[in-house]
């Protein structure tokens, strides 16, 4: 029987650091439905809850598209 060995290291995630243009580019994606919430948030660097708050800011001050 061989077993596998599993590099612990390549297993962790690298955090993301939050910058305006991360925020800038998730709530485009999530706007127009290219990106879903939980991508959005890993995209940003934040909580799912930190991005939801942050994409009803959005939604406030950017008016629909559809027709």
């Amino acid at each position: 029987m061989v077993l596998l060995k599993i590099n612990r290291a390549l297993l962790c995630e690298v955090p993301v650091k939050t910058t305006p243009e991360n925020v800038k580019e998730a709530n485009r994606g999530l706007f127009n439905c290219t990106m879903t919430l939980p991508a959005a948030a890993k995209h940003c660097g934040m909580t799912q809850k930190e991005m939801k708050l942050t994409f009803f800011e959005y939604l406030k001050y950017h008016p629909p598209t559809y027709q």
